[in-house]
């Protein structure tokens, strides 16, 4: 099997690789825990996360 690369280094802490991956869905609880209380939002998806290493491009909101 090929093994995955990913587009940047921590890409799979990422919400939009989560999302991709069915995570909202599997771990409702923790996916609160990343976006609660945000304070970035990414420039690429619009999400917006707790921590800026859940971001794939992150801005302070």
């Amino acid at each position: 099997m090929a093994e995955v690369k990913m587009p940047h280094p921590a890409h799979e802490q990422h919400l939009c690789y989560l999302h991709n991956l069915g995570y909202v869905e599997s771990n409702l609880e923790d996916y609160k825990k990343i976006v609660r209380n945000p304070n970035f939002v990414c420039k690429n998806c619009g999400r917006a996360a707790a921590s800026d290493k859940n971001l794939c491009k992150p801005d302070k909101l």
